[in-house]
């Protein structure tokens, strides 16, 4: 495993954001859904195309508190532009859990 200094890890943007709207997302090579995600007033609402739908309903989703990279640039993903990376980890089947607070925090909360 490569290690990093501080310096390194104080540069990634690791935020908590609400996610606003689900939406099915046909041309992607795999499945996935779009989200539109409240990153806060200093960071706003931003899009991001994730493949988590092995274990998640749409419904499911809206108003979920997830967290995400929000500093990676922009990546074109088939006809949409991701705008930050939503963060999980895959379970024992290959399936997307993603990471989310215990409790409710502000949108937009850095992981310290």
């Amino acid at each position: 495993m490569e290690q990093i200094t501080w310096q390194d890890f104080q540069k990634v943007e690791l935020r908590v954001g609400t996610i606003l709207d689900v939406e099915d997302f046909p041309e992607a090579r795999n499945p996935a859904f779009k989200l539109k995600i409240d990153f806060g007033e200093e960071i706003g609402i931003k899009k991001s195309s994730a493949q988590i739908t092995d274990i998640y309903e749409k419904n499911d989703l809206l108003g979920k508190q997830v967290m995400a990279v929000v500093n990676f640039p922009v990546k074109q993903i088939g006809p949409m532009m991701s705008e930050c990376l939503v963060t999980g980890f895959h379970d024992a089947s290959g399936a997307v859990v993603l990471v989310s607070p215990d409790d409710l925090v502000p949108n937009g909360a850095k992981l310290l």
